[in-house]
């Protein structure tokens, strides 16, 4: 039997021996008794009792065990079907970062926080911005995945696959103060505090909080950095209730070296950009010139034509790399109880992003300067827009109706800034200025407007229903101001795009649950993805024939509450069409336009598995299963009809087979703990299927205590150690970071990034 054979195996018979004490008592007598048996054991995973959908929540509580600045996509990756990946141990690092479920990747997937659309979460994001700038995690109350289907309310236009709302916590009753702080592991600090208000006399509440964090990165030389600060406040007006929120993000990091499998067995997976040595870089950029490699003019014949050992190729390691990202965003919701059965609820929101991708390249020589040049790619996102909804009870039916409009200006260039041969004098956690040649600059105009309507009908007291659509138009603009341009427009409009689901209570503590939807992504505005990513004349010729990306999902499941257990079981089907294929010709860092076309559908299949035993006072295991068959249904063809990959059969990109996960908690109150594994299975990085990572298996610890019943000062005290990657192995983490390849049967397609070795981090934390 393989491994992930096994594995499964094992996972399923855990769950079954779990299940199998449970399901056997369930008279209300047991029921009671487990309540209080387990009553120190908080409930983490909610697995969505009475929804139609397959859906988890993560609680604050949860996302608080894990080390402090810790992402929550991070947090979700122990769910079924979730494959979550990231180059730091705090799964921030915005170019490493990447989830995945079902096979759909993260720019096919929904996002929002407090309702506000935070786009596809994408690296370079046109329409939108990464959790962890959008919040503090500290500032979370929970996280709601929905694996397949994501509700018709929610404000995105991505969502083929899943949706993940987050949702910011409420501001306390009490006034307080929080106030937290984590070293450890490559001179990581890490600082938290809010402040909050309490009931005032007008009858709101509200906090604010601050948010430091400062890292070293793992290997290399350089930094990871963000402030934070966080507001929110509730007030009520007569029956209504107004909340107010507003979130500012400074980020600053610096890159990890993309890596090929070439370069890990060569090297080893300590390889990095050599930013502490500029000489060095000079010399193999004067290399390249020399050899014409960059197609830049020799600059010092004397360098010669062989590189410095270890390095065989100007792309081996370049100086440096950083992203920057300064985002404002911020939410007006008002909630109305207009009667006893019609209800209003609106929010308005406004965000403005102002970011800048920084790449040190060979490839373009600074005039009257060194061989190698700052390049940028640089952003400013000033969107706003309004969700709103109405929600009508009338007898056993609830109505809602509601809809969503966006407009957003995103601007997009692509710049370079002179360095000199003696020192790179510019620093790459600055936002550059002065450049000596903008290569191309874009306005982009997005105008999203989105409309749905459903009904939830009560039948009986153990079946429901609901059924509903959304439509949706969504028009892209692209005008060109500087260099080499295209301009143009192109829309997606979908009139119809159905929902419905059932949810019928079993008995026992059981219920039966089974959806289907259909959905549509809308394009890309930007230069560097989608359809404007390519000429003028290879725009003119897809612009009346693209289509959208579109998805048809089937799910079922039986959901289960039985004594001292819970859990879930679910099955899938997902028909994927009109697949959007962008392909990149030569490095990343050349920046080189791509080609978008239609290349066919994708068939994903699986079975997905979750639950939570409180086999003793204090303790709780959970483990999740899951398995995926997703596999591209044609031939990849060009323009012409012609096979250029020969892909039908072959499985998805960055879709593990398998993916199992367990973790063991304990908590008395005073002392806890937690122990997390993760197993991931092989995962293929082309298309053809013929380069790949292994499967790899991942643990992580945490420990901690809290003090009670001492002086004001130690009352409440908490420490906390979180070790992750608690067994130091080496592995690939993120791929797919340069794209996917048809073929790299030598290994040498740098798309991959090496996950970080065991780290230890020590939080002090106290409520005043």
């Amino acid at each position: 039997m393989s491994k992930t054979r096994l594995l499964a195996s094992a996972a399923f018979a855990a769950l079954g021996l779990c299940a199998a004490p449970a399901l056997a008592a369930e008279t209300a007598a047991d029921a009671a008794a487990t309540t209080a048996g387990a009553a120190n054991v908080e409930e983490i995973v909610v697995y969505g009792r009475g929804e139609t959908r397959q859906i988890q929540t993560i609680k604050a509580d949860d996302i608080q065990a894990f080390t402090p600045g810790t992402s929550p996509i991070k947090v979700l990756s122990k769910l079924p079907s979730v494959n979550f990946q990231s180059a730091d141990p705090f799964g921030a690092y915005e170019w490493s970062a990447r989830i995945s479920i079902r096979g759909f990747n993260q720019n096919q997937l929904g996002f929002t926080l407090d309702d506000v659309p935070l786009g596809d979460m994408s690296y370079g994001n046109y329409n939108g911005l990464h959790i962890s700038r959008a919040i503090s995690s500290e500032n979370i109350g929970r996280v709601d995945l929905a694996q397949g289907t994501g509700g018709l309310d929610t404000a995105s236009t991505s969502n083929l696959g899943g949706a993940v709302k987050f949702v910011s916590v409420a501001p306390a009753e009490k006034f307080g103060v929080l106030a937290a702080v984590t070293g450890g592991s490559d001179n990581t600090i890490h600082a938290f505090a809010r402040l909050d208000t309490g009931v005032l006399q007008t009858g709101g509440r509200g906090y604010l909080s601050y948010g430091y964090q400062n890292a070293d990165k793992w290997k290399g030389d350089g930094v990871q950095k963000q402030q934070q600060v966080n507001a929110k406040f509730v007030q009520p007006v007569g029956p209504a209730t107004v909340t107010g929120w507003i979130n500012y993000s400074d980020r600053r990091e610096n890159d990890y070296q993309d890596l090929s499998l070439a370069l890990i067995k060569r090297v080893g997976y300590n390889l990095d950009n050599i930013s502490n040595n500029w000489p060095l870089a000079v010399q193999i950029a004067d290399v390249a010139n020399n050899r014409g490699d960059t197609g830049a003019p020799v600059s010092n014949p004397a360098a010669g034509t062989v590189y410095p050992a270890p390095y065989t190729t100007v792309d081996d390691v370049y100086y440096n790399a950083a992203g920057l990202r300064k985002d404002t965003i911020g939410g007006v919701t008002v909630e109305w109880p207009i009667n006893e059965n019609l209800r209003l609820k609106a929010t308005g929101y406004g965000h403005h992003n102002e970011g800048q991708g920084l790449w040190f390249t060979p490839y373009v020589p600074s005039p009257g300067g060194g061989p190698i040049s700052l390049r940028t790619t640089e952003y400013e996102i000033n969107r706003a827009g309004v969700i709103a909804a109405l929600t009508y009870t009338l007898g056993q039916h609830t109505l809602e109706g509601g809809f969503w409009y966006e407009n957003n200006d995103f601007n997009q260039a692509r710049r370079f800034y002179g360095l000199t041969r003696a020192a790179p004098n510019r620093s790459s956690t600055s936002f550059q200025s002065n450049p000596f040649a903008t290569q191309w600059e874009y306005d982009f105009n997005t105008k999203t407007y989105q409309f749905h309507l459903q009904d939830t009908w009560r039948i009986t007291e153990t079946l429901k229903t609901n059924f509903g659509f959304k439509s949706m138009k969504v028009e892209n603009e692209a005008t060109g101001v500087q260099g080499a341009t295209i301009s143009g427009s192109i829309d997606v409009s979908e009139g119809f795009l159905p929902q419905v689901g059932f949810n019928w209570a079993v008995g026992g503590g059981g219920e039966v649950f089974g959806d289907y939807a259909r959905n549509a992504r809308a394009f890309v505005s930007a230069a560097t993805a989608g359809p404007f990513s390519t000429s003028q004349a290879g725009f003119n010729a897809i612009k009346d024939k693209l289509k959208p990306e579109t998805s048809d999902t089937f799910e079922v499941g039986y959901r289960f509450h039985a004594g001292d257990f819970e859990g879930v079981l679910a099955a899938y089907y997902v028909s994927f069409d009109n697949r959007l294929l962008a392909i990149t010709v030569g490095s990343g860092i050349q920046g080189n336009p791509s080609a978008l076309q239609n290349v066919g559908s994708v068939t994903a299949k699986g079975l997905e598995a979750a639950g939570t035993w409180r086999f003793a006072p204090d303790w709780s295991l959970f483990g999740s299963y899951a398995y995926s068959n997703s596999q591209y249904d044609d031939d990849t063809k060009n323009g012409d009809g012609v096979v250029v990959a020969p892909t039908a059969g072959k499985t998805t990109v960055d879709t593990p087979d398998n993916l199992v996960k367990a973790e063991l908690r304990y908590d008395n109150g005073s002392f806890f703990a937690q122990a997390g594994v993760n197993y991931m299975g092989k995962r293929y990085y082309t298309y053809l299927n013929d380069a790949s990572v292994k499967a790899q298996t991942l643990v992580d610890l945490s420990l901690g205590y809290r003090i009670h019943g001492m002086s004001p000062w130690l009352d409440g005290l908490e420490a906390q150690l979180n070790v992750t990657n608690l067994f130091d192995k080496r592995y690939v983490s993120t791929i797919g970071s340069n794209g996917f390849v048809n073929s790299d049967p030598n290994g040498a397609f740098q798309t991959l990034l090496a996950g970080a070795p065991r780290q230890a981090f020590v939080t002090l934390k106290k409520q005043f």
